[in-house]
């Protein structure tokens, strides 16, 4: 009998590992080859021989601006998203420990008692004291295999509130990077005011003379006025970002503390690393993987579920009932019992969840796959984003020395009635739009060094 026995559970085990119920999760083949686009190679693919990483550096080692570094602080400790991402953290913890609690035996204690007296004769006093207890042997791996994906779920979890993290830390810094980039063109444009307003009186001191028609004076004055409109746009897209910026940091709209652009000092230079480490380094995409193992354990407790249930109960009783069968009321009664559960016939359900447990997993392979891909196309967006940045500031820097020198040069033909008062507001509105590109060509440098940083899976301590 004991060799027919084991014979017996060799063969289910057998059975069972063939059906693959307690495999591991193991990661899937991706191609990850030229997944990162260089941005001026002539091979169109980044060729990185080391493993180093701009996305593993602290970010107080990138954002080195104390006045911003506070405000990352404030918002990671405020930011509503990020609260939110910490209490479900919470929750798929406990969820976690139900399913490991899964495995213990479970009690429930049900006292009772009754009094009962027949035609007003003596009352009867019975109680009783019972404990039961349940046991589930998880022989097949259903408990198991829920244990597993709740555990990937939680790791998924803990990605996903560092991908909160990293955007709060990138948006903070994008936002404090705008404002600072407002405060640079207001200060341009209120310069370029006092100059316009400037020719503006000498145009009308010139019509004084009859050197100029009244037409000239209406042009310059039109000049001034439309820089006075660019100031006050200016000055709605600062208060606009100021309250954005509130609003990430968790607080009422007010103004944010900030420095001068021309002060800010970032990494000029960057590692992407070698592609393959994105799928660590990228929270979204180690999300995106974890969702896809949990899916991978929910096809194995589906399978799971094809095989027997195997339960072990047990009970004792303290009590008094002799009518019970016992000799001697006020002792112990005990009894155990083992069932095992076959599914035979469940129209259908147990099928009907295999394939929707399968076609989940299918839709979480390519969720991961496309984060893999996108993660290498941000990657790609953000370095042709700084490099391309970096060349036009450049030449726009060059304008603006040419374009300064023109409109002193105009003024000084103007005023020996050399040059058209055309000329002097048509140079004086090309330097102030040179001006203007200029130090948005330096914003989307700093704006392209917080994208890299993100799409690298910055956001660490």
């Amino acid at each position: 009998m004991k060799i027919k026995n084991i014979i017996l559970f060799a063969s289910a085990a057998a059975v069972m590992s063939s059906c693959g119920i307690y495999n591991k999760y193991e990661r899937p083949d991706v191609n990850v080859a030229g997944l990162v686009r260089d941005s001026a190679s002539v091979s169109d693919t980044l060729a990185v021989r080391d493993t180093a990483n701009f996305g593993n550096l602290p970010w107080r080692s990138v954002f080195t601006d104390p006045q911003l570094q506070s405000l990352i602080e404030y918002a990671l400790e405020h930011n509503t998203n990020m609260l939110n991402a910490a209490l479900n953290v919470k929750m798929v913890q406990a969820q976690l420990t139900a399913a490991k609690l899964a495995f213990v035996p479970s009690f429930t204690f049900s006292p009772q008692g009754t009094i009962s007296s027949w035609d007003g004769n003596t009352p009867s006093k019975i109680y009783s004291l019972p404990v039961q207890a349940s046991w589930s042997i998880d022989l097949f791996g259903n408990l198991l295999n829920a244990k597993r994906s709740a555990q990937m779920q939680l790791l998924a979890t803990k990605d996903y509130q560092l991908v909160v993290k990293t955007g709060i830390i990138s948006n903070v810094a994008n936002m404090y990077y705008t404002l600072m980039m407002l405060d640079r063109q207001l200060e341009i444009v209120n310069g370029m005011a006092e100059l316009t307003k400037d020719t503006w009186r000498i145009m009308k001191l010139q019509k004084d003379l009859g050197r100029v028609n009244e037409t000239g004076v209406q042009s310059a004055e039109s000049n001034y006025y439309s820089v006075l409109s660019q100031a006050a746009d200016l000055k709605r897209q600062i208060r606009e970002t100021e309250n954005s910026m509130s609003l990430l940091l968790g607080q009422p709209a007010q103004t944010i503390a900030r420095g001068k652009l021309e002060n800010q000092s970032l990494p000029a230079s960057f590692s992407t690393g070698i592609a393959v480490s994105m799928l660590n380094n990228r929270p979204d995409v180690h999300y995106a993987e974890m969702n896809l193992a949990s899916c991978f354990y929910d096809v194995q407790n589906a399978r799971s579920r094809f095989y027997p249930n195997i339960t072990i109960s047990g009970s004792g009783a303290y009590t008094n009932n002799g009518g019970m069968g016992i000799v001697n009321p006020g002792k112990w009664l005990l009894s155990a019992v083992g069932s095992l559960t076959q599914p035979i016939f469940a129209r259908g359900q147990l099928i009907a969840g295999l394939k929707v447990a399968k076609a989940q997993q299918e839709q979480a392979f390519n969720t991961w796959q496309n984060a893999v891909l996108s993660a290498g196309s941000e990657v790609s967006n953000a370095l042709v984003l700084y490099n391309s940045s970096a060349e036009k500031s450049v030449l726009d820097g060059k304008r603006v020395d040419v374009l300064t020198k023109n409109v002193d040069m105009t003024r000084q033909l103007f005023n020996s009635k050399s040059a058209t008062y055309l000329e002097v507001i048509t140079a004086q509105s090309n330097l102030l739009n040179a001006q203007l590109s200029k130090v948005q060509d330096d914003f989307y440098k700093m704006q392209a060094v917080v994208n890299l940083y993100y799409a690298l899976g910055g956001g660490r301590d």
